[in-house]
């Protein structure tokens, strides 16, 4: 992989990656759960709890994150990149981390 995505998972309390590996979708996600398991990533929350949920019932593959502000994202894994899902889940935590410092900046005036 060749570009460099910054995923900070200060944001995020847990991901769940779950799929079948039977199924000829699944790389993927398969990917991203490889690439989100990465020390570097890791690093950035270590209370983020990372679930790898292994089925064999040919369920679609889905990345489910939850923050620690309570919103969600899923990610169907069968219609996405693996570049894809970490741009999209990098996106979001770093638009919450932007959202947390601007509150944190009206409260100290």
């Amino acid at each position: 992989m060749a570009s460099k995505i910054s995923v900070v998972l200060r944001p995020v309390k847990s991901i769940v990656v779950r799929f079948c590996p039977f199924e000829t979708n699944v790389e993927s996600t398969r990917k991203f759960l490889q690439r989100i398991n990465h020390k570097n990533i890791q690093a950035t929350n270590r209370n983020c709890e990372v679930t790898a949920d292994v089925r064999h019932d040919g369920s679609e593959p889905v990345v489910d994150v939850k923050f620690a502000d309570g919103d969600r994202l899923i990610m169907k894994g069968a219609n996405l990149t693996t570049v894809e899902m970490l741009t999209a889940l990098g996106s979001r935590c770093s638009a919450k981390d932007i959202k947390e410092e601007q509150k944190l900046k009206k409260s100290r005036h």
